[in-house]
This record gives structure tokens, sequence and C-alpha cells, in this order.
């Protein structure tokens, strides 16, 4: 390798954006010029002056907004010092890149900008290399839900931020080598390759490289990183508290100081670049709605663009997600010819329980056929996307006043799979009177009695509360008493109660023992609900609509209130 390779250019000018030479005229397939795939586009179709989406550089040449979207592209990599050009040496593994261009939306629906990305080909990567270890954290949803529960109770405030060009942040310590953008080859050196020093978006090392980096920029700050969630990071110093939560690209920050805030977020602005901060609004897809009263999060823009997606804008409501009969089987029903739209629906169904445990029973009950899926199951799909046609805008309201205490709703229906006769765990777990959070998710085996099933449930149920005191723990806050499980099967609460172990039960022996660790320490407290008061039920199996609406009523899910 040359000691002093050719640098990359330090501003846009110095590499012109080379233009198609003229062709002759050409079909569109000769053109490449296809249909776009669906995209979630609702309010696009509202504003009819937004410039199409390009699937080739030839098609982004032509229109001025993507030519600059590249150009700062690749200005933000001549600014982060990404890469040096080097020699073509024959032992390099040299990937391709290429680049991608997507509208971005305002939650208003209106067009923000256009944004061009240039993403490696990280699929020709070899491990081993030119990359090892790949995994990088996210913050999970209940912790989401559990930060933002504390600041609306405590009044204090909640800012977003997200990171421009996160990926171009993180430093890799491994040696990759890359092709030279498309149309901004460097004239003087156009057999040169990219020797990256910093992660791109497509590499495969990209986001654990920029979490990295984020990491340890915020321990020098003297952040502390959850070991509950990796990615909720604490600051403590002295009376000042803040929380910082990482998705990606995205942070969310509260705290009891607003100017410990603000120095915070300075400091962030200084070490990367960073759009404004504002005031939680917008995040992951969730839209907040804060007042004096508290915030409510719902996922309205994200529904309506599914139902726009499958042509379901004006269904006809119903007010249940899932029918009580018949019940789904494996084989019901003809098998889809293109189960790929049934499959990607669930997943994006899947996402939205983020603020939605009505669905939750529904869209788990349905994720189990995504293997081969039916016409049966293609119907109850879209049935889900009915009762959310007359629901968009409901969701989660934290008020601001709450008390700090735990407690949960764990239930189970025994055997209710016709196909396996394994029983479906469910729990709702709430700080105060707020749910924070719940799942629905079939057992690992066959219970043989619904006492079994049910006290299954409560360890799963046990876990989870845990593990959320493990998050307070860390957050510096201490419950005033402790933890409270609810549980409808009298067998099951007994079973919790009574110190003697009997052998029949012997094979649900380390549910046991973990279960009644955490009562006999005092950690924990189990106690018997009435079953129509059991609120988990309703993520189990299928209700009829007065009991559904009932219980959901009491999980509450509320609809957002006015603007």
């Amino acid at each position: 390798m040359h000691s002093n390779p050719p640098q990359p250019p330090t501003t846009t000018t110095t590499t012109s954006i080379q233009q198609p030479p003229p062709k002759p005229m050409t079909t569109r397939r000769q053109n490449n010029i296809v249909k776009p795939n669906p995209k979630y586009n609702y309010f696009a179709a509202l504003s009819p002056s937004i410039p199409a989406e390009p699937q080739t550089l030839a098609q982004a040449l032509k229109d001025r907004q993507w030519r600059e979207a590249m150009s700062q592209e690749i200005t933000a990599f001549a600014r982060n010092q990404s890469y040096d050009l080097v020699p073509r040496l024959p032992h390099y593994n040299i990937i391709g890149c290429k680049w991608l261009y997507k509208n971005k939306f305002l939650s208003t629906g209106f067009h923000h900008r256009c944004k061009a990305r240039l993403v490696a080909k990280g699929y020709n990567q070899k491990f081993g290399y030119d990359y090892t270890d790949t995994f990088s954290p996210v913050i999970k949803s209940t912790t989401i839900r559990l930060v933002l529960d504390i600041a609306v109770s405590k009044g204090w405030p909640i800012q977003q931020l997200d990171v421009n060009n996160a990926f171009l942040q993180g430093t890799l310590t491994e040696e990759v080598y890359m092709e030279q953008p498309p149309g901004f080859i460097d004239n003087d050196h156009p057999n040169y390759v990219c020797r990256l020093h910093k992660a791109i978006y497509g590499l495969k090392q990209a986001p654990r490289a920029w979490y990295t980096e984020l990491h340890n920029f915020l321990i020098t700050l003297g952040f502390n990183n959850s070991l509950a969630d990796t990615s909720l990071f604490v600051l403590q110093n002295g009376n000042t508290l803040v929380y910082l939560l990482v998705y990606v690209d995205d942070i969310l920050i509260t705290g009891n100081s607003t100017s410990g805030i603000q120095h915070i977020l300075q400091l962030l602005a200084d070490r990367f670049s960073i759009k404004d901060p504002e005031e939680l609004h917008y995040f992951l897809g969730l839209e907040a709605h804060r007042t004096t009263l508290g915030l409510h999060i719902n996922q309205r823009k994200y529904i309506l663009d599914i139902l726009h997606k499958y042509n379901m804008t004006n269904a006809k409501p119903v007010m249940t997600p899932m029918a009580t009969s018949p019940k789904l089987t494996l084989h019901g029903g003809t098998n889809l010819s293109e189960p790929k739209e049934y499959r990607t629906l669930i997943g994006s169904l899947q996402y939205l329980a983020f603020t939605r445990p009505d669905i939750a029973y529904a869209v788990n009950r349905l994720s189990q056929f995504m293997h081969k899926p039916t016409e049966d199951h293609w119907q109850a799909a879209k049935r889900i996307l009915r009762y959310l046609a007359g629901t968009p805008t409901h969701g989660i309201f934290y008020s601001a006043t709450n008390k700090l205490t735990l407690h949960a709703y764990s239930d189970a229906d025994w055997a209710g799979d016709s196909d396996d006769y394994v029983s479906t765990n469910a729990h709702i777990v709430y700080l105060g009177r707020h749910p924070i959070s719940w799942s629905a998710k079939k057992q690992k085996g066959v219970a043989r009695s619904s006492t079994e099933a049910e006290y299954r449930a409560v360890a799963n149920t046990v876990s989870e509360v845990q593990w959320i005191c493990n998050v307070l723990t860390e957050l510096g806050l201490t419950l005033p008493i402790p933890p409270l499980v609810l549980c409808d099967n009298v067998g099951a609460t007994f079973l919790c109660a009574n110190p003697v172990f009997h052998s029949r039960m012997k094979h649900i022996a380390l549910d046991y023992h973990f279960v009644r660790g955490y009562i006999q320490r005092g950690a924990l407290q189990v106690a018997h609900v009435n079953t129509k008061d059991q609120l988990a039920d309703a993520l189990t199996k299928p209700l009829p609509r007065s009991h559904f609406i009932t219980l959901i009523n009491k999980i509450g899910v509320t609809k957002a209130p006015p603007s």
C-alpha cells in the first residue's frame, strides 16, 4: 500500500457528477424503468409534486433534487473522512456499492426531503477477513414505555433527536475495500478503490460500529450502561438524573434537569452531526401527543399506511380483531399461491402491537401460520385490518399523575390450540394504572392440566416483572411495595403459596422454585383474581364482542384526544 495515497475530495465541487451520454430511444424495460414496489404511501398520494423515487442512478441524475441529495451524502463522507483512495491490489476483497433513494415525510404527511443513501454490498464480505462481530442492540419496547411513563408522571421534558449519517460515525477495526461511488468516480484515479475507515450503510458490522462509537462516548460523559437493556444509558450526577434511550440513530432523552439535558445535547452535537432536538412527537413510528393531562402514544400514520397498501382504507370496520369461531387451524382452507404478502402483513402487524395490546393475541395466532398460510388465515389477517380501520387513533395514555407501583395479570388458555394442544401464555404488566408490558405467546410444551398451564404462565410473568424491577433499579427508582402478580387459577395460586412441593408436579420444578424463591424473599406477591377481572384474558383467545370491549377499556387502550 502506498504511504501517501490520494485523498477523497473534501467538497463535492472537485468531483463532478457524471451525466449519462445521450441514448437512442429505448423501451421502459430497456431503460430499467420498473413499477416501484408498493410502499407505505398513503400520505404521499396527498402531494402530487413529490419527485418519484428513482430505481437507477440514470433516473436520479435527471432530477436536481436527487442530484443534490447524492452530493450531500458524498459531502458527509468527506467531512467524516470515511475513506481514502488507494490502488487496487489483487488480494483485496473489494465489495461494490449502490445508491438507494427514499422520500422522507413528516408525521403530518407532508414531504420533508429527498434522501439518497450510498449502501455497500455487504453480502460480498468475508467472515474473519473484513468483518467479525455484527450484533448491535436496540432499545426494548418495554423500556421505552416504562421511561415515558416515568417522565410524564414526574413532569420531565422529553426530547427526541436523530444522528445524521449515523453509520458513517462508526470506526472500523477491519480492512474493508469498496468500489468508488457510482456517479462520483475520481477523475484523476478512476481505477482506485476506497479503503474504508468509517462504517457505511450495508456493511455487516456497520450497526455495531456505530453503537460502539456512541457507547464509548456516553461512557466518557459519565453515563452508566444498563445491564438489563444495553441501549439504555443513565446519568446520575448529584441530584441530576438523565435517561438516554438509543434505537440505532434515533435517540430519546429525558430527566429531572432541563439544564442537564441541554448540556448533554450540546455535547452530542459537538461530537456528532445531529438534527435539531425537539419535543417528543414522532419517534420510531409512534405519534406522541402530550398535554397537561398526560401523554398519548399511538401509531395512526403507520396504520393508515398499512390500510392504504392493502386497499383497506375504506373497509367496513369490525369490533374485534379475531372471530370466536371457527377456530383457525394449520390446514384449514386452500394454501396461498403467494404467501409473501401474508408474511409481510403479519410482520407489519407485529410492530403495530407496540401500542396495541388489543391485537396482541390475534397477531401471535396468525404468526403461527407463516410457513404455510391458507386463504382462511389471509381472511383472518384482513379482519385485523378491518378492526384497525375503525380504531386508527387508539393507543396507550400515560397520565401526568401515577403511582410507582408494579402489578401484573397472568393468564393461560389451556390446550387452546387444536393442532397441538399447546397452551397460550399471556401477561400485562402495569406501572401504577398504565400498561407498560404485554405479551401473548405459546408455551414450549403441552401442559397436562390447567393448573400446570397457569403456573407456567405465572413463571413467565414473574420473569418479566423481575426484569422490569431491575430496570427500575438502574433508573435509580425504588418500589414502595413488592410487585403483585394476579392469577385467576386457584390451583396455581395455591401452589405459589404452598411450601410443600408435590412429586406429581416435578416436571415443572424449575418454574416452581423460580417463583417460590422470589416469594420467600419477600420480593414478590401472588394473589387470586376473579376471572371476570382477569385483563390478560383478552390476550389468550378470541373473545365475544361485549367481553372484549369491556376488557380492552379496562386494559387502557384509548382513543387519542382531539388535537
